[in-house]
């Protein structure tokens, strides 16, 4: 039992994200070693789900390259994840996502949740 927690603790990132939820748009910056090399991709899409609790805890992030939708699941403690930036605050009423895989264009495009301070004078 201690080797198991052994070894989630060695593939823990020990990075800090920034705070996001379903219906952020958010890019990735992801590190991939293609035989002797590594480079880092950029993915950027919409978080449409998140799984797990936990160390196990994964998300999944839809984008459309071309005319296709791509989604991708993300486990959040990666090491292999470099950065997260979100770009846009998603207003959504559903924990899940998944009626816009039936959806293309216009139709696919979630309201921005803009943060109002109320001042006072």
């Amino acid at each position: 039992m201690d080797f198991i927690k052994l070894v989630h603790e060695e593939f823990k990132s020990g990075k800090e994200h920034p705070k996001f939820t379903v219906g952020d748009t958010i890019t990735i910056d992801y590190r991939i070693s293609e035989g002797g090399k590594e480079r880092i991709q950029k993915y950027r899409g919409t978080v449409i789900a998140f799984r797990g609790h936990g160390d196990k805890r994964r998300f999944t992030v839809r984008k459309i390259s071309g005319e296709v939708g791509v989604e991708r699941i993300f486990p959040y403690d990666s090491p292999f994840i470099e950065t997260i930036t979100v770009e846009k605050h998603g207003k959504v009423r559903r924990a899940k996502l998944y009626y816009l895989r039936g959806r293309m264009g216009r139709a696919a495009r979630i309201r921005e949740r803009r943060n109002i301070s109320k001042s006072v004078k």
